[in-house]
């Protein structure tokens, strides 16, 4: 791609854009330029008019009998299978429920189980706090038999000794966007004996992902960010086939029971990954996510990592070339095959050139104590949006080179 040297340069990209048309599948506000889709995705132009007729015409005319009639028992499993060819599994082993904090706490409990007589769940300081947290909270409520081993990224290989029983990791870093090999790490962890856990909440729905074609043993992924569900949208937690018989959830809800409404009191796990849900589903939630879902159908994965490289190494190129005397510095990787879809950059009055950027129209964020972030969300971010961004940040930051 040429440098755009001015802003009509950035319209004729849009114009050659093959997945432009994906951006009316969207509600964008009219003068915002939108870059944080990485932490909530917009609103899908399909999801009012569907939560208008599951409230008035479903829940409101039908009251308990959209259980059947309405199709309400099957939501869970139909959003799943929409969700499956995005992460790169089958249907059987996806199941849509509860929070990803909660399906990393079901997903870490039931790997120690994969792995009897190892007790360590191994991850790295840069996780999401909150897989951390579950790590360090399962730990403590099984007490001594559990420990979990916290090392920096570049410590990990040699972490991965004969007591790991999880490797628990998040694929692409949500303060910089550093992305994992997660098939070569997936890789290393089987050679020794460990088996996977990968948090995809910031690379389901933008970056390619192909779970069962690396051998990926567990994952979860949340709902509301580049699958645009809307906020707190039920997670996704997947299973690959290979585990299903012998994978023990440590929640044995109802709807996880594989006859919930014969109401045995001894519970029997349903089959694949199902067995993993826990009570009853959350029926405007998930018809919302099936609108995010649905905002994406159509396009291929690598046609939406394509775009997402495009801008986001457009970005990077007009900061360095436009921005250069501002004090901004880059905290994302340079190569694009080590970076999500968004870009850090690090700067040390980064939350007061957010806030200023935003009262601007361009809504991004800060994460303490110095990065900015910008979310790049293929399916609705333009080419013009990252030129008028960087015009943005270039006047803001001159300001507060002080």
């Amino acid at each position: 791609m040429n440098l755009p040297t001015c802003r009509e340069d950035a319209l004729e990209l849009d114009g050659l854009d093959e997945i432009a048309h994906l951006r009316d599948r969207f509600i964008l506000p009219e003068g915002i330029i939108y870059l944080d889709g990485n932490s909530l995705g917009p609103l899908p132009a399909a999801t009012p008019e569907r939560l208008g007729r599951v409230i008035s015409e479903e829940w409101g005319a039908d009251l308990i009998r959209g259980w059947e009639g309405r199709g309400w028992m099957e939501l869970s499993g139909r959003v799943a299978g929409a969700i499956a060819p995005l992460i790169g599994a089958r249907p059987e082993e996806v199941a849509v429920a509860d929070s990803t904090s909660l399906n990393l706490f079901k997903l870490l409990a039931a790997g120690l189980g994969l792995r009897p007589g190892r007790r360590v769940i191994l991850t790295e300081r840069e996780s999401f706090p909150t897989d951390l947290y579950m790590a360090h909270g399962l730990a403590e409520m099984l007490g001594t038999e559990v420990s979990v081993r916290v090392v920096d990224r570049g410590e990990l290989s040699e972490a991965l000794t004969d007591e790991v029983a999880v490797l628990s990791l998040t694929h692409v870093d949500f303060r910089t966007g550093e992305m994992h090999d997660l098939e070569a790490r997936t890789a290393e962890a089987h050679a020794a004996g460990a088996v996977v856990l990968w948090d995809l909440a910031h690379s389901a729905g933008a970056v390619p992902l192909a779970l069962d074609a690396s051998a990926v043993d567990l994952a979860v992924g949340c709902g509301y960010k580049y699958l645009n569900g809307g906020p707190g949208a039920p997670a996704f937690a997947f299973v690959a086939s290979c585990h299903h018989s012998r994978l023990r959830s440590p929640l044995w809800g109802w709807m996880g029971h594989a006859r919930p409404f014969d109401f045995s009191t001894a519970y029997a796990p349903a089959e694949g990954a199902r067995r993993l849900m826990v009570g009853t589903p959350p029926i405007l939630a998930l018809a919302a996510l099936e609108c995010g879902v649905e905002s994406l159908a159509g396009v291929s994965g690598e046609r939406l990592r394509a775009k997402s490289v495009a801008l986001t190494e457009l970005f990077i190129a007009l900061v360095e070339r436009d921005c250069a005397e501002c004090g901004l510095g880059l905290a994302s990787p340079v190569q694009p095959s080590r970076r999500g879809s968004q870009v850090s950059l690090s700067h040390p009055r980064a939350a007061a050139i957010v806030a200023e950027l935003m009262a601007r129209g361009v809504v991004a964020d800060h994460r303490p104590p110095d990065l900015l972030r910008f979310g790049f969300a293929p399916a609705y971010v333009r080419f013009a949006d990252v030129w008028d961004a960087v015009a943005a940040l270039r006047k803001v930051a001159r300001g507060m080179r002080g």
